[in-house]
């Protein structure tokens, strides 16, 4: 690999993929584009408890949701059978709710729904989301009969910066962050763009034309191990 690849991530990144990336001789920055805030209300409060009282089968698609759902849960854990997207979302959710409780792991939202209308099983499900949560996954589900329970459990908040520094890659986490993004910036037409899936390759493809790499699988190692094989010589 050849040195000082300079990569821009949207996102925190862990402390071992940033030494795993040193160790590469690239040298990551940190600039997060959004910002999340759990949703705080008596009705939430409510509504998450009447849920944890009884059998469900639950949607998480990003860790955010599962943290501020397990927020909620005071240690007891309740009957649910859970369905998530990416390895990240389902180690939180394997940690708070119990690795017997995961049924199912999606790449992506569109992957999730086939295998969960796929089993049969499913009739309805809670989906623990953001405010600005994709169409793709509940309106797969109803278009096969699978009732769909939104429940909004956190707010995402655009924070767009200006980017002065010209970088060979650029790892994009979610389409949010792509507007923000974009919305202060532009790119040299050099600059590769790293994505998580295909929604994000998708919302890239909405502001250019550059050259777009997307990760096999979904979660943030996948994305920089990724990005280390296309800069490898």
């Amino acid at each position: 690999m050849a040195n000082k690849i300079s990569i821009l991530s949207t996102r925190p990144l862990e402390k071992a993929l940033l030494e795993a990336a040193k160790a590469k001789d690239v040298q990551i920055d940190i600039v997060s584009f959004i910002d999340t805030s759990p949703a705080q209300t008596t009705g939430l409060k409510e509504e998450i408890g009447k849920i944890l009282k009884q059998p469900a089968a639950v949607v998480f698609t990003s860790m955010n949701a599962v943290n501020t759902v397990a927020a909620y849960i005071n240690g007891n854990r309740p009957h649910w059978d859970i369905f998530c997207i990416g390895n990240t979302t389902r180690q939180q959710a394997a940690r708070y709710f119990g690795e017997q409780s995961i049924q199912s792991v999606g790449n992506n939202a569109s992957d999730l729904a086939d295998k969960m209308i796929a089993s049969k099983q499913v009739k309805q499900v809670v989906f623990f989301c953001g405010d600005q949560r994709r169409e793709e996954l509940p309106g797969k589900l109803r278009q096969n009969g699978i009732a769909v329970q939104e429940v909004i459990v956190y707010h995402t908040i655009s924070t767009p910066h200006k980017v002065e520094k010209a970088y060979d890659g650029i790892l994009f986490f979610s389409p949010s962050a792509v507007q923000s993004f974009f919305y202060a910036n532009a790119v040299p037409a050099s600059t590769v763009l790293f994505a998580i899936g295909q929604t994000t390759a998708d919302a890239i493809k909405s502001f250019t034309h550059n050259l777009i790499i997307e990760s096999e699988r979904p979660g943030k190692d996948e994305l920089v191990k990724r990005m280390f094989q296309f800069f490898k010589k």
